[in-house]
């Protein structure tokens, strides 16, 4: 009974994890370089990474694709290829920090992870961009990728997991304590909770919040906004 009740909680909570992170992607689209207006930003990593701090890596793994095919047959215009970009993407970031977490389940274990993650995921897209791009974009030869690998491709990515990361750091402990008060939390992840404070750390918030304020001036500076 107690196996039944936990799959059905972790079911019930990755299901409406990939409602919301469909949801901001869906609403918030938003360029972040002048030089791809193609690359757009949204916050789907921030629901997807919760989701793997809650629930483990394989719960990101999860969400991440099942958002991505939800994006592929509703919102986006690049098809399958847009899709592994995508779940790439979703995966490099958020099974990273899901994975450091996991071993470290403590603050520290949360930035170290998502730090990791966005750079892993940097890396990793600097790559897929280069080999992907000129397939789904042909009007983009492989030279002009490789032109826009550091102005455009580069701080897309380090913008876009910034983001992300400072929004996540935000929202885990008021996400956590709220389904942990609505007894939607599986007892795997109540009983594997870090012992810390139900109060929302204040250098956390702090270091967050100047992240997602100084990310913002960059990308309005960018676009001559400021």
């Amino acid at each position: 009974m107690t196996n039944t009740r936990f799959s059905t909680k972790k079911l019930t909570l990755v299901a409406m994890l990939c409602a919301l992170a469909y949801a901001v992607m869906a609403v918030c689209r938003i360029p972040l370089v002048p030089a791809a207006t193609f690359l757009k930003y949204d916050p789907k990593d921030v629901f997807i990474a919760i989701g793997g701090f809650l629930l483990g890596p394989i719960a990101s793994l999860a969400i991440s694709v099942v958002v991505s095919f939800l994006e592929m047959f509703t919102v986006s215009e690049s098809g399958i290829i847009g899709c592994a970009m995508n779940i790439i993407s979703s995966v490099a970031l958020t099974v990273t920090a899901a994975l450091i977490y996991k071993k470290k389940r403590s603050l520290a274990g949360a930035a170290i992870g998502l730090i990791s993650g966005v750079c892993v995921c940097t890396v990793v897209m600097l790559l897929w961009n280069y080999i992907l791009v000129p397939i789904y974009t042909p009007y983009i030869s492989r030279e002009k990728v490789v032109e826009m690998l550091l102005p455009a491709f580069l701080p897309f990515n380090l913008l876009k997991g910034g983001l992300n990361a400072a929004i996540t750091m935000l929202l885990y402990k008021p996400v956590r304590i709220a389904l942990d008060k609505s007894r939607l939390l599986p007892i795997a992840a109540e009983g594997s909770a870090e012992k810390s404070s139900a109060k929302v750390n204040i250098g956390a918030f702090l270091i967050s919040a100047f992240i997602i304020i100084s990310c913002v001036l960059i990308i309005l500076s960018m676009f001559e906004i400021i």
